[in-house]
């Protein structure tokens, strides 16, 4: 395992390099080190061989939601709608870093996360051709508009493949917003094979915190298929 750390525009970016530098890339906007776990967890499962790069240190309110929404709760903060300027710093600043790192070009490029990350995972799609396998780990679907934005806009590109996943005991919720994650999913999830997408979906038991670097893991895995 060959890993580097270092910073752009304030993000900490930790590269976990392959051998071949025409291995796939994958693209994981983490919360915490959750991206470190989920790449030894993965190397326990033998899969072919890739590129891991998490970024970290991310505002998730500003730089993962699509467009400015109202907080969850009285605690917690507004969603103000970075997203579209986070995907450029992706795509402009720590792509190119990261392919020159890399020294080659990768076979194909992924982008995956959990949470908030899974749903800007999801929106990359509309905004940019980059991404060929996209997933979206217990994706925030619940986030206000996300549906209608995928039902009423094109992709840029129709992924090669697209993987879904929620627990089965987060629509067990009292609050109303995110009582509509499972259902707004798998309504999603008919759309994108409606597509010709292929598309797994999986339902995780447990809640929302439950397993995340396993999930994470299992996700990425199936784009490596």
């Amino acid at each position: 395992m060959h890993r580097e750390d270092f910073t752009l525009c304030d993000y900490k970016l930790s590269l976990f390099r392959a051998e071949k530098a025409d291995s796939p890339l994958i693209i994981f906007n983490q919360f915490s080190d959750e991206g470190e776990a989920a790449f030894l967890d993965l190397q326990k499962e033998n899969s072919k061989d890739f590129h891991f790069l998490a970024i970290g240190n991310l505002n998730w309110e500003r730089d993962l939601s699509p467009w400015p929404a109202p907080a969850l709760g009285k605690e917690g903060d507004d969603f103000t709608g970075g997203g579209e300027k986070y995907l450029d710093c992706i795509l402009s600043k720590i792509l190119p870093l990261a392919k020159e790192k890399i020294n080659g070009v990768p076979e194909f490029i992924c982008i995956a996360g959990y949470s908030l990350a899974g749903l800007f995972a999801l929106y990359a799609l509309y905004k940019t051709d980059v991404f060929t396998r996209v997933a979206s780990m217990s994706g925030s679907l619940w986030f206000p508009g996300i549906k209608e934005f995928c039902k009423e806009n094109a992709m840029k590109i129709l992924p090669e493949k697209l993987y879904l996943s929620i627990g089965d005991k987060e629509s067990k919720t009292r609050h109303p917003i995110l009582q509509t994650m499972q259902e707004n999913t798998e309504d999603l999830l008919k759309h994108f094979k409606s597509m010709g997408i292929e598309t797994t979906y999986e339902v995780n038991p447990g809640n929302h915190f439950q397993d995340v670097n396993l999930r994470c893991a299992k996700g990425i895995l199936e784009l490596l298929q």
